[in-house]
């Protein structure tokens, strides 16, 4: 199994969609050996995530619950990895807006 990818069976609250398509996409791009989506990697990969996604949860539903919850917190729990998306996101949406007012800006 890929290193970064945690455990989501037998989390509480249970994994979220959210959580689930995170981790298709950790695998499609280690198995893939993409380091970021391009135009040109865009659809393949988003058809691959969505297909692993829907048998991930799938497979989550069908399987008995655990024990015990899995040692590690995945990473969409844990605040400094979503103040880390925010920032992203934010960044990402103040670029489209300068692109929209036609600002001089970096890339």
């Amino acid at each position: 199994m890929c290193r970064n990818i945690t455990a989501l069976r037998g989390l509480e609250p249970p994994a979220t969609d959210e959580e689930i398509q995170a981790a298709a996409l950790q695998f499609v791009r280690k198995v893939a050996g993409v380091q970021s989506v391009s135009a040109a990697t865009r659809a393949p990969i988003d058809t691959a995530v969505a297909e692993i996604a829907a048998t991930v949860t799938r497979l989550l539903a069908e399987l008995p619950e655990r024990r015990q919850p899995p040692s590690t917190v995945p990473p969409l729990r844990r605040a400094e990895v979503r103040a880390r998306i925010a920032a992203r996101e934010a960044a990402e949406a103040a670029h489209e807006r300068a692109h929209e007012l036609g600002l001089v800006h970096e890339h």
